[in-house]
């Protein structure tokens, strides 16, 4: 396992206005802090040779919306990787690979990642062809744009980085690792507005506590993804 190494996160974007206020606060701020997770995000635009800085262009053979340029990104990109290496260049795309815990896992022991984001109705597909080298969906659904994807893959592999998360017990125990989603956490006051706390977690019997909690997790699994215990 990786330990105490510091992880590069480049994100490309025509919008770093979308990703900054985020990619500043909560979990993945602490992260930075501790000196755990280098996060830099790099503006398409500043790689355009116009006036207008444009990244985007109507698509050959006609048809709705617009499409990221591949110039803007091929330099972007290769000038990022003359500095160093990379383990993946991930473009974020409804159609990629669907992300999950697993996905989340394998990428938070990764040391360089980049990240673009598409926008638009995508990018040039040469950049998939040559740059890409992992497509990830968080979803069957479609976005304005790739970052606000991007920030949740980002924030799902960040919290996964070891150092990061005060108590470490806590991602152990998070839905989806293992396969079985968490069970139901309570806190004080033991009774409010009449509905109570249950008896076994105010009782001080670890064992007891940890066959309730592992009984509350089989229970809600079966109840909302049974495909999860197939």
């Amino acid at each position: 396992m990786k330990n105490n190494t510091l992880m590069r996160i480049d994100v490309i974007t025509g919008f770093p206005q979308l990703l900054r206020s985020p990619l500043s606060a909560s979990i993945i701020r602490q992260a930075k802090k501790k000196k755990l997770v280098s996060i830099r995000i790099h503006d398409l635009r500043k790689y355009t040779h116009d006036k207008h800085k444009t990244i985007d262009d109507t698509p050959y053979g006609g048809g709705a919306g617009m499409v990221l340029k591949p110039e803007p990104i091929f330099e972007c990109i290769e000038t990022l990787q003359e500095k160093r290496n990379y383990d993946e260049v991930i473009y974020v795309t409804a159609d990629g690979e669907k992300f999950n815990q697993k996905i989340a896992n394998q990428l938070s022991m990764k040391t360089n990642l980049i990240f673009l984001c598409g926008h638009y109705k995508g990018i040039d597909h040469r950049v998939r062809e040559k740059l890409i080298t992992k497509e990830i969906s968080i979803g069957d659904y479609v976005l304005t744009g790739g970052e606000l994807a991007a920030l949740v893959i980002i924030d799902a592999l960040v919290r996964l980085i070891p150092g990061v998360l005060g108590d470490s017990e806590s991602m152990l125990t998070d839905s989806f690792q293992g396969d079985l989603l968490d069970c139901p956490s309570y806190t004080k006051p033991a009774e409010y507005r009449g509905m109570k706390v249950p008896e076994v977690l105010l009782s001080g019997d670890h064992k007891s506590i940890e066959k309730w909690r592992y009984e509350q997790r089989v229970r809600h699994t079966n109840d909302r993804r049974k495909s999860l215990l197939l």
